[in-house]
């Protein structure tokens, strides 16, 4: 399976980005499609994550109330609307699929086999 991460650019604080991820090379409903973000200077982060087997969605507490994770399945692609920014949420974005990864594991790097390339985010003050 392949993945293409899109949508990052440089925003103001307070301005909104919607990222995608299209997903492609195998069925997509199969897989479990998470975010994760890596700072400049940090290691790779949970961002949010759309859990296949049930549909439901989980989110890391720096972003709860603000990203909003969605499927579009005429499109394969799971997007990242993120609004209220602030420079905390500059990073790069990757996006992430497996077909196995357990509801209590979609928040751990090492369980996602296929990753994306990234896409920056730069939110300015």
């Amino acid at each position: 399976v392949q993945l293409q991460a899109s949508g990052g650019g440089l925003v103001q604080v307070g301005g909104s980005l919607r990222l995608s991820c299209a997903v492609s090379g195998s069925t997509f409903g199969r897989y479990t499609v998470s975010w994760f973000r890596q700072a400049p200077g940090k290691d790779r982060m949970f961002v949010a994550t759309l859990y296949v087997r049930d549909r439901s969605t989980l989110y890391a507490d720096s972003v709860k109330g603000r990203f909003t994770i969605s499927r579009n399945n005429a499109k394969n692609t799971v997007d990242l609307q993120m609004s209220s920014l602030t420079p905390e949420d500059t990073a790069i974005y990757y996006c992430s699929a497996s077909s196995s990864v357990i509801r209590s594991s979609v928040a751990s790097e090492t369980a996602y086999a296929y990753w994306g390339q990234g896409t920056l985010v730069t939110v300015s003050s």
